[in-house]
């Protein structure tokens, strides 16, 4: 009776952890054939994200519109997928040359890219750009180019794709946006703001989409942690700001964004954030306790300061 008692709360656990890993299992594999034959095209495929997410969603069967800026680029990718996959269950995937900064251009690539199948079933914006400084630093040029990138350039596509999905009366469409578009950081105003301003435009589109079956979703991740970058302890490592937003510690990887961004498109999810306690604990901060945002985003500037004057 004494060994019974002392073996049955590992078995306990060893058949509990079974059957999660048996439910996720099933309920990954019911992601990956929610999108089998879907058109899917997904803008900045080169980008680490995009390449994840281009593996992801060709693994599952999709037809894939990979659009990228670098024509060898696109075709490395295309290489690298049809290498490791199973030609007689996947499609090849169709390359189109997209810069989703150039405005002017876009709405003639939305042609090219209906023109790959006739139809667009998931469109996945994914193309972004980013950069860092002091308000007064960044020039208003810099601003637009950014807003073109993260704003202008995902709603152009968005509205040039949309009379194809309206007319099927299907379809579904998916921002990979950022934390930042529900809060904002110093020294990336640029970037913030165009965010915000993605998650506004995305969130408006949801409701006015509803009547027509398309679903909108938003999957809004913390920092996106690079394949090779190693952690590196900063001079203000203990600060209240770095508490809250220290980027390598509680960022994600591509590949989890990637697989997250298939769940969102197999369980049509409106919104999705992907973050750890502390970050999501600053995004309701910030909603509920704002006073108390502000004066944790103001310490941690003037500690910065202060420890840059030190050195």
């Amino acid at each position: 009776m004494g060994i019974f008692s002392v073996l049955a709360l590992p078995l306990l656990l060893l058949g509990i952890s079974g059957i999660i890993y048996i439910y996720q299992s099933v309920r990954w594999l019911l992601s990956k054939s929610a999108v089998q034959n879907k058109v899917v095209v997904i803008t900045d495929a080169i980008s680490g994200l995009g390449k994840e997410c281009s593996r992801v969603f060709h693994a599952g069967g999709a037809r894939l519109v990979l659009c990228g800026r670098t024509w060898e680029k696109l075709e490395a990718l295309y290489d690298a997928l049809i290498s490791v996959t199973d030609p007689s269950m996947t499609y090849a995937p169709k390359l189109i040359l997209l810069d989703i900064s150039d405005i002017s251009c876009i709405r003639d690539v939305a042609k090219e890219i209906l023109n790959c199948y006739g139809c667009v079933d998931i469109l996945i914006n994914n193309a972004s750009m980013k950069v860092k400084g002091a308000v007064q630093s960044i020039s208003l040029e810099l601003d637009k180019k950014i807003m073109d990138a993260n704003y202008f350039g995902p709603i152009t596509l968005t509205k040039a794709i949309l009379p194809n999905m309206i007319s099927r009366r299907t379809g579904q469409i998916v921002l990979i946006n950022s934390i930042q578009g529900k809060i904002g950081i110093p020294f990336r105003a640029a970037y913030a703001a165009s965010k915000h301003a993605a998650v506004g435009f995305f969130d408006c589109l949801r409701a006015e989409m509803e009547e027509f079956d398309i679903s909108v979703s938003t999957v809004n991740p913390t920092f996106i942690c690079s394949y090779h970058r190693q952690p590196t302890p900063g001079n203000w490592e203990a600060s209240i700001w770095k508490f809250f937003f220290r980027k390598v510690s509680y960022g994600v990887h591509p590949v989890e964004v990637a697989e997250e961004v298939l769940r969102t498109v197999s369980r049509k999810k409106q919104e999705v954030l992907m973050a750890n306690p502390i970050p999501r604990a600053a995004v309701y901060i910030r909603t509920f306790f704002p006073e108390l945002f502000f004066a944790i985003v103001a310490s941690g500037i003037r500690e910065k300061l202060k420890t840059e004057e030190e050195n």
